[in-house]
Parts: C-alpha cells; sequence; structure tokens
C-alpha cells in the first residue's frame, strides 16, 4: 500500500497512535487477514474509534479489502465480534455451486450514477467476504463473483474498496490519485 500512495504522488507514514489518525489530512486503513484479530487490534488500542470518527465526520479516509468491512457493523466471518459499526451492514461469505473462493483475480468495477472518484475499470480482488448492498447515503460500484456485490463506495472523501487498488495497475493507481486530490 506505501508504495502505491508513493506513485500516486504522496508521502505515507505509518501511524499507530489514536491521535496522530485524528490529526492527519488523510487515513488509509488497509486490511488483510481476519475482522477478529484485526478489531483486537483496533479496539483496545483507540485506533477503530479515530477511524470512525474520521468516516463519521466525512474526512479523507480511504480502506482496503478487510478495511472496508471493519467499517460495518460486523462480518460472519467472526459472528458476535462487533466491527466498528460506523457504516450499517454485514459482510457475507461467498456461496454458490462452482464459486472459487476465495474470490482472486481481476473483475470489473462499474460505478453507480452519481460516482466522483470510483471509475469504471479492472481492479484485483482477493476475499472471501462481501457486502451485498450499499448503506443510504453511500455510492457504490459494483462487480460480480456468482452474484453482485460492492466492490467499493464512497461518501465525498471517504472511499471503501473491497479490492486492492495499489494492485490494480493505472487503474488503481487512478483511483489512489483521484482520493489524495479530493
Amino acid at each position: 500500500m506505501l508504495v502505491g500512495l508513493r506513485r500516486a504522488g504522496a508521502d505515507p507514514t505509518l501511524i499507530t497512535d489514536p491521535a496522530a489518525v485524528r490529526a492527519a489530512d488523510r487515513v488509509v486503513l488497509p486490511g488483510v487477514g481476519a475482522l477478529a484479530a484485526a478489531m483486537e487490534s483496533l479496539g483496545p488500542s483507540g485506533l477503530g474509534q479515530a477511524v470512525a470518527e474520521r468516516v463519521a465526520a466525512g474526512r479523507p479516509t480511504l480502506t482496503v479489502c478487510l478495511g472496508l468491512q471493519l467499517l460495518l457493523d460486523g462480518s460472519a466471518e467472526s459472528p458476535g465480534v462487533s466491527a466498528l459499526g460506523c457504516v450499517p451492514g454485514h459482510a457475507t461469505r461467498f456461496q454458490g455451486d462452482g464459486l472459487r473462493v476465495p474470490h482472486l483475480g481481476w473483475n470489473k468495477v462499474q460505478p453507480a450514477a452519481g460516482a466522483k472518484l470510483l471509475t469504471e475499470g479492472y481492479a484485483y480482488f482477493a476475499h472471501s467476504y462481501k457486502l451485498d448492498q450499499a448503506p443510504a447515503g453511500w455510492t457504490p460500484a459494483w462487480t460480480t463473483h456468482g452474484q453482485p456485490f460492492v466492490a467499493a463506495m464512497e461518501r465525498g472523501p471517504v472511499v471503501a474498496c473491497q479490492f486492492h487498488p495499489e494492485l490494480s495497475g493505472a487503474w488503481g493507481l487512478g483511483l489512489l490519485t483521484r482520493w489524495l486530490e479530493a
């Protein structure tokens, strides 16, 4: 993620202090791994609350992969574990006969009307859980793996991606650049 942000013109700094998250001009919440493990780290440290405050205030925040799911109320991946809860919804596992899970590879992303930062293009995905519907007030972009799901969603300068923009070639670099300029 750091390399992708540098290619887009940013000078990223890794921060682990909630006060620094609150003070930063822009914050990226990447995500790899399981929701329960991520919440064990974000919850007690106060980082999760700081990210949730940014999202609620509409401050420039980008979340990637598990990062999108962390914004939700929870996920089927970790029953009984509360996520940050700043965006209504629950992530569900891909299901279907013959459907490859995890979903790995390139898919076309198609934004809904009104999207400002999300454009049509191809993104790289690596995940087993998804958001089926975008919550009210968010502009989604869609893709399909067995059935349609939210590939990303935006609300002003807050962008939550299920895919990895840093691994999505020139199109992903364009998204990072637009977000940095928003």
